[in-house]
This record gives C-alpha cells, sequence and structure tokens, in this order.
C-alpha cells in the first residue's frame, strides 16, 4: 500500500536532499492508476483490501509500558513550559475554569505540578467553576471537589445571571440554543478569568486541547483565549489516557475515584 497524500505532504515538508545516487540501479517505465478500497473496515486483510495497519489512536500507544511513559513525558513538559512561563513573567498565581470534564482536569493537574516544582503552595493556585444553562450536578461537583481536594483556592460563580441579561440586551431568546447562545457562555467565562487574573496579579491557563483547536471546536475570543495553554499540543486521545494514568498512580482513594 502506498499512501500518496502522505507522499506529497512529506515531500512539501521535507525540502533539502542528498544528491541521488543512480548507480547501478536500472530504471523502468510503467503506468499504473492507482485504487483505492473505500469499502474495507479493517487493516490487515487481503484480496484487494490495504494490508497496511492504520492506527486509529495515532498518539496513544499501544503497548502499556510505552503509553505509561509517553503519557508521564508529556505530563512533565506541560508543568515544565508553565513552570518556564510563570518564571518568565514574575507570576506566582494562576487563575483557571474548570468544568469537571477532562481538559480542564487535566489542566489542574498540571498547575498543581507546576507549582510543587516552584514550591509554591496550592492556594496559589484559583479554580473557578461558572455553571451555566447545561451544566450538570455531577461534573459541577467534581469541578467543586478536585480543587479543594488539592489544597487550591476555589470559587463558585454562576454565569446564568450575566449571560441571561447580556442575551437580553441583544434580544436573543434562552429558548434558542444556537452558536450564539453557547458562545455568549464561553465568552462570560473567558471574562471572569481575565478579570480574576489582573485582581490577583495571576495569569489565566488555558484548557482548550489541540482537538478541538484542529477542528476548530473553540470559541473565538472564549475558550481558545488565555494567558497560557498547557493543553493546546495534546490531542483528546492521549489527554484521556493522561488523566488514567494519574489516578491510578494516586495514593489517594479519594482523590483518583474524581479522576
Amino acid at each position: 500500500d502506498m499512501d500518496l497524500e502522505r507522499l506529497n505532504a512529506e515531500r512539501r515538508r521535507t525540502t533539502t536532499y542528498p544528491a541521488a545516487d543512480r548507480s547501478g540501479y536500472q530504471t523502468i517505465r510503467f503506468s499504473l492508476a492507482p485504487s483505492e478500497d473505500s469499502s474495507q473496515k479493517e487493516a490487515g486483510t487481503e484480496n484487494g483490501k490495504l494490508l497496511r495497519y492504520i492506527d486509529n489512536r495515532p498518539f496513544v500507544p499501544h503497548n502499556e509500558l510505552e503509553r505509561s511513559r509517553r503519557c508521564e513525558e508529556i505530563f512533565t513538559i506541560q508543568a515544565m513550559g508553565l513552570k518556564k512561563r510563570l518564571e518568565h513573567t514574575g507570576c506566582s498565581h494562576v487563575v483557571l475554569g474548570i468544568s469537571g470534564g477532562l481538559d480542564s482536569t487535566l489542566a489542574l493537574l498540571v498547575c498543581h505540578r507546576a507549582a510543587q516544582l516552584m514550591r509554591l503552595s496550592p492556594d496559589h493556585i484559583l479554580a473557578v467553576t461558572m455553571p451555566g444553562f447545561g451544566t450538570s450536578d455531577r461534573t459541577h461537583q467534581n469541578a467543586l471537589d478536585l480543587p479543594r481536594k488539592l489544597g487550591m483556592s476555589t470559587m463558585d460563580i454562576s454565569i446564568v445571571p450575566a449571560v441571561g441579561q447580556h442575551l437580553a440586551d441583544i434580544g436573543h431568546s434562552l429558548d434558542r440554543h444556537d452558536v450564539t447562545y453557547e458562545n455568549a457562555q464561553a465568552r462570560e467565562r473567558t471574562q471572569i478569568l481575565l478579570d480574576l487574573g489582573n485582581q490577583i496579579g495571576g495569569i489565566v491557563v488555558g484548557t482548550g486541547d489541540l482537538t478541538e483547536e484542529a477542528l476548530g471546536w473553540c470559541t473565538f475570543g472564549g475558550d481558545a483565549l488565555a494567558g497560557y495553554n498547557v493543553n493546546v499540543t495534546v490531542p483528546k486521545t492521549a489527554i484521556r489516557r493522561i488523566v488514567a494514568m494519574l489516578a491510578e498512580e494516586s495514593t489517594d482513594a479519594e482523590l483518583a475515584a474524581i479522576l
């Protein structure tokens, strides 16, 4: 099997080649029309099917030891990057919004590790929960329990009154659940985080992951806006495994259960 698109992409990316050594080779001209079997479900079969294995999770190794090593390496890089950023800016406080989902959970744990590396107490991290119109009780409670368990500062601010007023101001019905309705909530959360960062002299840590950025699943002026984003080069599949690894490594049963 030959992936022609991948070959073309590599040729565009890699533009320095050594001089070709053609001695001892014979060139035979031929013509072959490329074909593709779109009915194939799984790689590794014959009879006209694709033979090359295609990994549906290319960023998460199947080997357990290699997967653990990779996850630990990514997590360490994230924490060291945040530590460097804080030292460079002279900040000792960070602010982040936590929803109870995977991305903000990993970002929170990265902040905790960075604080440990800088020998800062965990209360230098301000974790803010901002329930909106669609927030479930379970994720909201997890978002409150996790930072408190880690000894961080917390705030719980409902965005419902502010977003409700904003939508009323622009004549948008609360029953109309469209892109305006969704983005207004993301932007209100970002405004709160940025203003809190100004209040305490800290930076806002972003939580959005590479998958969201690549697919455009983020809000302009909303959840893509931060002082430093620790997840921006980590795909969602890897984030899930890193959080699982940290849960497995935790010696605190209550913390492991939340994760």
